[in-house]
């Protein structure tokens, strides 16, 4: 029998996260091990009057084409990498693995050359998702992979993800409504606000928001919600940050990192654990080392560290800083191949106050 939460997930994707209308393009990426959570969110697009194409990938093929590829294959890209980002009205990614860790043992060089060769992409794609051209989510099927991962087993894994995008309640595109609305009052309070510091035993840090906005996120561009996010201004971030949960990109896990800011750069970095990975991604380009977002996590039905960024940025009581490129919707300018989110806990001794005044403290909103 199938699940009915997986039908209700599928709905909401399309109705509530992208409003998916008639005679839309909606390209459709996925992988086999999410074929049921796929056919659904196509029965759905269908429905919704639009036009889908599917896009079906093997995650044991990204590493075979990283370790073969000579540099000239590695920066080429053909017409098909760029038409989804570029032309689509609708993205829909629906990730899913067979394992976490395919690129681990994948030479960093490679991983940071073909990184930089789809910044174009990257860029069309931000500047087309900021002026609404392209409406796109994001949402991880509950596979095995993604169970042992967070150290569970595959139907609790199951019920913790579906919690998480309410998919295990009666209307979840009624209560992700109720839930943009609540949030709207957040950004509201900030709105023309200028200085932001954070305080905590892991974070000492102070930039300026002027003339910058924060983004009330929802389930519109990740399901599972919810965070409010902005991009600081470039040159203004000062301090240091100790980030309390290992960051995971492209299979490696970095521990222990730590960032030294002065006018908006990572001036020092270290790692207890794979350092020589983290340097090489914040030398691959001029804006790898400035902050692209700060955001605070919303969603107090992620209650644990997963080691999935999609859930885990999303975790009520904690920040994340992303380094490289911001997202244009927040006024951010800086520009980069690189987007990487690394998360800090703010559950105990923290607090946000934003010209002078206290924002948030120990995890909770105080506003």
């Amino acid at each position: 029998m199938a699940d009915p939460r997986v039908e209700k997930l599928a709905q909401t994707l399309v109705e509530y996260s992208v409003k998916v209308k008639p005679g839309d393009w909606v390209v459709i990426a996925s992988n086999p091990l999410a074929e049921e959570l796929t056919s659904e969110v196509l029965r759905y697009t269908l429905r919704a009057g639009g036009n889908p194409s599917m896009l079906l990938g093997v995650g044991s093929t990204q590493p075979i084409f990283l370790e073969e590829a000579n540099e000239e294959q590695l920066k080429w890209l053909s017409p098909f990498d760029h038409l989804p980002f570029e032309q689509a009205d609708v993205y829909i990614n629906i990730d899913a693995t067979e394992n976490t860790r395919n690129l681990s043992m994948v030479d960093s060089q490679k991983q940071q050359t073909r990184s930089a060769a789809r910044r174009e992409i990257m860029q069309a794609y931000m500047r087309r998702s900021a002026s609404g051209e392209l409406r796109w989510t994001l949402t991880q099927f509950p596979c095995q992979a993604f169970a042992q991962e967070a150290d569970m087993s595959q139907a609790d894994y199951a019920d913790f993800v579906y919690r998480a995008c309410k998919a295990d309640q009666p209307d979840p595109v009624t209560l992700w409504n109720e839930i943009e609305a609540d949030q709207a009052r957040l950004v509201q309070w900030l709105a023309g606000r200028k200085q932001l510091h954070i305080r905590g035993a892991n974070v000492d840090i102070q930039m300026s928001i002027e003339g910058r906005s924060f983004v009330n996120s929802t389930a519109h561009h990740n399901m599972p919600g919810s965070e409010i996010f902005t991009g600081p201004v470039e040159d203004s971030v000062n301090g240091w940050v100790h980030y309390t949960y290992p960051a995971i990109r492209m299979g490696r896990e970095v521990e222990g990192i730590r960032l030294q800011f002065k006018d908006g750069k990572v001036i020092q970095a270290s790692a207890e654990k794979n350092e020589e990975y983290l340097l090489k991604m914040l030398d691959q380009d001029a804006g790898a080392r400035f902050l692209g977002e700060l955001g605070i996590g919303t969603n107090y039905s992620i209650d644990r560290f997963t080691k999935s960024i999609l859930y885990d940025e999303k975790m009520g009581g904690t920040i994340h800083m992303a380094l490289g490129a911001s997202y244009p919707e927040t006024g951010g300018k800086n520009q980069s191949a690189l987007h990487w989110d690394m998360i800090c806990d703010m559950r105990q001794d923290s607090e946000i106050t934003v010209d002078g005044d206290l924002f948030y403290k120990n995890g909770q909103f105080q506003v």
